[in-house]
């Protein structure tokens, strides 16, 4: 696992935030929702990939003994 995917969520979620104070302080809260939405779906997908890249190497390392 590199480093850099920590940030990459990170910087997702100062994105995500940055954009839903600027949509509600515009009085789109609905959109706001929408984005916080879309925004943990990335993430989501992102550490669902990962998981499913350990429970892979966990089941190369099982075969092999």
């Amino acid at each position: 696992m590199d480093i850099s995917i920590i940030f990459k969520i990170a910087a997702v979620g100062v994105i995500i935030t940055i954009i839903c104070q600027v949509l509600k302080k515009s009085d789109r809260d609905d959109i706001a929702t929408i984005v916080s939405l879309v925004g943990l779906i990335i993430v989501l997908m992102t550490v669902i990939s990962l998981i499913a890249d350990l429970f892979e190497q966990v089941k190369l390392l099982f075969d092999m003994f």
